[in-house]
């Protein structure tokens, strides 16, 4: 008998694209030369914000900012748990003005906000599921962070290792379906990473190359829906086999930046 999944209304922080370009090259998608259609970008992401309203759940959005092309990755600027804000402190230093900008919305909307010492790319490597945060190094995220993550917020934090450039933050190569399981693409992590997550996570959705290339891990679930890339067609027969109502979303031309649905998403937890 087919498992009834349950949608959870959520809260999303967005920014709009406005300003989006390629150019710099701070991971292996980014290239330099590659045109980047600027309505095209924007067409897909009003797209995404559709699709989310469509399915009962708040979008909130934060002014972009001329000169910071990669603003539009919303997830990678704080995680925000039990009301709780820790902010960002970029590795590149071409994103690093985007800290401020982000840290100014939280404050405004009633937040208080924890700086961290240590480089920490928020929900790009920080996934809080099952009642503890797995947390993502090897790229970006220092592993310094994780503790204080876990100080912050009083949840237990669980490293794990990427080991592929493609795969630079953890929300490329792992995302929560629910509060008690995951999909994530084993060949993104060292071998005890993988170790770990077989053990956690024993009913994982597992992922093949061909959809972890596509984009199809870096997705967002309400507990029920799956907004993912259409292209990863493995992953979404098996999120319907499981149960779970995938939401195709193309952000392709936000993909040239190396980012997709859930880089564009920052969850509100309060």
């Amino acid at each position: 008998m087919p498992v009834t999944r349950v949608r959870r209304p959520r809260r999303y922080l967005t920014c709009e694209p406005r300003f989006f370009d390629v150019r710099y090259a701070i991971n292996p998608w980014m290239r330099e030369d590659a045109p980047v259609d600027t309505a095209l970008a924007l067409t897909q992401w009003h797209g995404l914000l559709r699709a989310y309203r469509d399915h009962g759940h708040t979008v909130e959005t934060v002014a972009p900012v001329p000169g910071l092309p990669d603003m539009v990755f919303a997830a990678n600027a704080a995680l925000v748990l039990d009301g709780r804000v820790l902010g960002s402190r970029f590795h590149a230093v071409q994103r690093q003005p985007e800290s401020a900008a982000y840290e100014l919305w939280f404050k405004n909307a009633g937040f208080d906000v924890h700086e961290p010492q240590a480089v920490c790319e928020g929900e790009g490597d920080l996934v809080p599921v099952g009642g503890m945060i797995l947390a993502g190094t090897g790229f970006r995220t220092a592993i310094a962070a994780h503790a204080e993550a876990q100080e912050l917020f009083g949840v237990p934090t669980v490293g794990l290792r990427l080991t592929d450039p493609l795969f630079y933050h953890l929300d490329t190569a792992l995302f929560a379906l629910d509060e008690e399981n995951v999909a994530y693409y084993p060949e993104a992590f060292s071998p005890g990473s993988r170790a770990v997550l077989r053990r956690l996570f024993p009913d994982a959705v597992i992922a093949t190359g061909a959809d972890a290339m596509a984009f199809g891990l870096n997705s967002v679930s309400d507990g029920r829906h799956v907004f993912i890339a259409p292209e990863a067609s493995g992953l979404i027969a098996e999120l319907d086999r499981r149960g779970y109502v995938p939401v195709p979303v193309d952000l392709s031309e936000l993909r040239k930046a190396g980012g997709g649905i859930k880089c564009c998403t920052q969850e509100i937890r309060s």
